[in-house]
């Protein structure tokens, strides 16, 4: 009935069109950095572990993923406001030095406290026995998220730039590798090297801003950065509460598993989250063209909303349907062996790109109307459902239980967002799902 529905809709879409606007072009980028990300990692892990080890790699991945959660708090919601500050004031250098100014400096100022607490418990109180050096060196890692301009870029939906500096960034990682990492001593500079590499680049991007696009970047005022640090805490917490509902699968299965199911499902979570991303690089492309319509004019807005749901939804489905089908062929390509669980996971997940993208258009009128607050409401309750969902059914089904947890919350997203919307902007709600 729901591809019925999106068929439908299509006929009145010009597919091609679509490709004659900025929210493509961010859309292209978008993917190409997320895309060359995935490449990098795919060429530098077999780098890595044949110059430490697998047992100091390990160690290497965990402390990444130490800074990752870390980065959450670096980015403090910034990556869902800034891009619509800037979309509205792309024609007021002024006030885009303001928004760069401040916003960089609230990222470094959280980098810094990040830092500080790490290494406070590193040092002071001998947290993280086995791999203090590799955590300490890799706090470069957030002064790298705190100088990347991304949302910048994303609200002047100019993402040419940004992205080349990305590839650039990440090739000089695959060199330092190269160059510098030769035994299992080196470990400790895997981390550090992707960070400085990061750094680096992103300073010399900021250089180019300040030069080019007669961007100034001025003293930010304390005071000022604590307001809008203030003003972000529900972004910030949606994204960590997203983050966990999302990640937080394997971490749960693992207290009911064994390693070898761990292993073959961790393989097929793995392909559907890259798949997954599809959703939201669609959402962060559309996002400050959306801002600036919303503002403009309502029914403008809406026209463009449905534009992009519902070519989102048939894209996504079709994702769904290749990934179901081409299941065993995926595994057998990435695992060398037919491993029939992993392609059991596999299928039963493949929905989960579909499912995300139904909730594309509440997400954006969230995001259009600032409304953090209730964004993050549903974002809270659906991390409570998926940990106590994903708890109960995977002790009661394993792998499987997880599964179902996943397929459930996904699902939920979508309702509880739909009633949240349809409550607080009922007008935009009833103009985008039950126009004609």
């Amino acid at each position: 009935m729901v591809v019925l529905m999106v068929i439908e809709k299509m006929k009145g879409i010009d597919v091609l069109g679509l490709f004659n606007n900025r929210s493509i072009h961010n859309f292209i980028f978008l993917s190409a950095i997320q895309i060359s990300n995935i490449l990098i990692t795919l060429i530098s892990m077999p780098l890595l572990i044949s110059a430490i080890g697998v047992d100091q790699f390990g160690l290497v991945s965990l402390s990444f993923s130490v800074m990752v959660i870390a980065n959450i708090f670096v980015s403090f919601g910034f990556n869902l406001s800034g891009p619509r500050a800037v979309a509205l004031n792309q024609q007021n250098p002024k006030r885009l030095s303001f928004l760069l100014s401040h916003i960089l400096g609230g990222k470094v100022l959280l980098a810094s406290v990040a830092t500080g607490v790490l290494l406070v418990l590193i040092f002071g109180f001998g947290f993280f026995t086995e791999y203090q050096t590799i955590l300490a060196l890799s706090v470069l890692l957030l002064y790298s998220e705190a100088t990347l301009p991304l949302w910048f870029f994303q609200g002047l939906e100019k993402m040419r730039l940004i992205s080349i500096a990305n590839v650039v960034s990440k090739v000089l990682y695959l060199m330092g590798i190269f160059l510098f990492i030769k035994d299992p001593s080196h470990a400790k500079w895997a981390n550090f090297i992707l960070g400085a590499c990061g750094l680096s680049i992103n300073l010399l991007v900021l250089a180019y801003v300040r030069k080019r696009l007669g961007i100034v970047l001025i003293g930010p005022r304390i005071l000022r950065i604590f307001r809008s640090l203030k003003s972000n805490v529900h972004y910030f917490l949606s994204n960590l509460t997203s983050y966990l509902t999302f990640n937080g699968g394997l971490v749960i299965l693992s207290f009911f598993e064994q390693s070898h199911t761990l292993g073959m499902y961790s393989l097929a979570e793995k392909i559907v989250m890259v798949i997954r991303l599809f959703p939201s690089i669609l959402t962060q492309s559309v996002y400050p063209n959306a801002s600036k319509l919303y503002q403009a004019d309502k029914s403008t807005f809406l026209r463009f909303m449905r534009k992009v749901y519902f070519s989102g939804l048939a894209i996504s489905f079709f994702f769904s349907v290749a990934t179901y089908l081409a299941a065993p062929l995926i595994i057998q390509l990435l695992a060398t062996s037919r491993l029939e669980d992993s392609i059991y996971y596999l299928r039963l997940l493949s929905l989960i790109p579909f499912l995300a993208c139904l909730n594309i258009g509440n997400v954006l009128i969230f995001l259009v109307t600032n409304q953090q607050k209730q964004l993050f409401k549903v974002s809270a309750f659906m991390c409570v459902f998926m940990m106590v969902s994903a708890s109960l059914l995977t002790y009661r089904f394993g792998a499987v239980g997880i599964c179902v947890a996943l397929l459930s919350t996904e699902l939920l997203h979508f309702l509880g967002f739909s009633w949240m919307v349809a409550r607080k902007n009922p007008d935009l709600w009833r103009g985008f799902y039950l126009a004609a």
